[in-house]
Formats: C-alpha cells, structure tokens, sequence
C-alpha cells in the first residue's frame, strides 16, 4: 500500500511540476487572476500584483486592461488604488476605447470624474473616430460633458459620419447611410 500511496504522489508531483514548468501558461494564469479582481473589486489581491511588480498596463485578448475592466464595473476603490500604482488611464483597447469611455457608457460619474483628473487627452479618439465628450452627450452626462469642456474638449469635434458632443447632447444622432 505504501508503493502504491508513494507512486500516485510521484505522479501528482511530476503533473504539478509539468504544469508549473509551462511559462506560457503560468502567463495566462496570472492574468485571469488580474482580470478578475479587477472586474469584482478585490483590492487585496491587486495589492498583491503591484508588490509583485506585476505590470498594471497588462492588455488581455479585447486590450482591455485591468483599468478599463474596474471602470466598466463600477470597482472605484480598484481604479484609485490602479491610478494610484501609476497605471495609464491612457490606454485603449483594441476599438480604441478607454477607461473614461467605459466609465461614461455605463453611469459611473464618480469614476469618470477621477478618470477626467489624469493626463490624459480630453480629445482622444476611439476606432470609430469617438470622443469621450461623445459619450457624455450621447448618454445626457451633462455634468461630465461639463468637466471635459473645461479641461479642453472640442464639443463640435466630429466622428465619421458627423456626430459632436453638442449634437448628441441635443439628441441629434446621425447614423450611416444604409448601404
């Protein structure tokens, strides 16, 4: 009995060894783990990764990062605490939008406000030529809207088929023309 006890943990021993052995793997890993304290707000494990020196700026398969996630989820303990390790409010994933964009799409002011105090250009455009100030206006966050003309955003700015910040905040919405 003990051969068999001892060779059933042989073989658990060497399947843990394989599987810690795969780099790639122990990536992939780790970054579920970011990602998903970061979508439910687990600040002590986002501690964890900034001790580590765990990069902030990790993109997943969309480019989101673990800013943009915690935004998007209303998480505002995670976006400070993000913000505060020195995470880019900057970045955007793969369609171009940012954390403020995100913010703004789904009603979170108070973290959209904290988004609005970062360097960041009021300005910057998404894939589809949208400006944070377009979300604002589109989705009536008058407030916001406010906050990124006084930091500098161009209301009459226009994405590809003519939309501003000014128009939308009216409720005019242009859309494409049907093909």
């Amino acid at each position: 009995m003990r051969i068999f006890i001892g060779a059933v943990l042989a073989c658990l021993s060497f399947s843990v060894l394989a599987e810690q052995a795969d780099p790639a793997a122990l990536k992939a890993q780790l970054q579920d783990y970011y990602f998903d304290a970061a979508r439910r707000g687990d600040v002590d494990m986002l501690n964890t990764f900034i001790e580590s020196g765990y990069s902030l700026n990790t993109q997943d398969e969309k480019g989101y990062t673990a800013l943009i996630l915690a935004a998007y989820h209303g998480e505002g303990a995670y976006v400070d605490r993000l913000l505060a390790a020195g995470a880019d409010a900057c970045v955007q994933d793969k369609r171009g939008n940012t954390a403020l964009m995100g913010a703004i799409f789904k009603g979170e002011l108070k973290i959209a406000q904290r988004l609005l105090a970062t360097d960041c250009n009021p300005d910057q455009r998404n894939g589809a030529g949208q400006t944070a100030a377009m979300y604002a206006g589109l989705f009536k966050r008058v407030e916001l809207l406010d906050e990124l003309k006084a930091k500098g955003a161009d209301l009459n700015a226009e994405d590809a088929i003519g939309n501003s910040a000014s128009r939308l905040a009216s409720g005019e919405i242009r859309t494409p023309a049907p093909r």
